[in-house]
């Protein structure tokens, strides 16, 4: 059985594209093997901006940390220890205003944590979560090129090599908001990435 965690960063539920298209890749997934399903649902909890407060916490020995700062340590690990779990990551990647929601944002300040899911070494920073596979799922109003109006997926795709998983796999669908046209042809192009995976 092959634990997958599944990230829902769009913060508009039910209607959400991106939303849709991770649950047809879990049942595409589920299809092929046995799997145990984690979701992290950012429309149902949220997740908390790191701050000077929360920075703080993990700094802070654990012997001295505050009430609040225990908490705060505990949210964090709790992320990072889901991460750590998973086998395979299936991350929504709604496109709001060129980038990734802010929570997405929130949730990788809480996870990428030095001597954790990577290390910083003389030749430079190593991951540490090396044999996990993503899928980063995306859904865009319009047409975008990575390096151009697209900064969300060359960042994940960066930031997952950052944290030492490789086999990155991007399900797109795009043009969502240009017509029925084009948001049937983007919905069949993603639906035809994921049955290819």
């Amino acid at each position: 059985m092959k634990n997958v965690l599944l990230i829902n960063s769009s913060i508009t539920g039910d209607n959400s594209v991106s939303r849709q298209l991770a649950s047809e890749l879990v049942e595409h997934l589920a299809a092929q093997s046995s799997i145990a399903l984690v979701e992290r649902d950012f429309a149902q909890q949220e997740i908390p901006h790191l701050d000077g407060a929360r920075l703080g916490a993990l700094f802070t020995d654990e012997a001295e940390r505050s009430p609040e700062q225990v908490a705060a340590v505990s949210f964090a690990d709790t992320l990072v220890a889901e991460l750590l779990a998973a086998d395979a990551l299936i991350i929504t990647l709604p496109m709001y205003n060129f980038s990734i929601p802010s929570m997405l944002k929130a949730w990788v300040d809480h996870i990428a944590r030095a001597g954790v899911t990577f290390q910083y070494t003389d030749t430079g920073p190593v991951g540490l979560l090396e044999g996990k596979k993503v899928y980063l799922v995306s859904a865009l109003g319009g047409k975008h090129a990575a390096g151009g109006t697209d900064f969300m997926r060359p960042y994940m795709q960066l930031l997952m090599n950052f944290i030492g998983i490789s086999d990155v796999h991007f399900v797109s669908a795009e043009g969502l908001s240009m017509g029925e046209e084009a948001r049937s042809v983007g919905l069949a192009e993603a639906r035809a990435q994921i049955a290819s995976l």
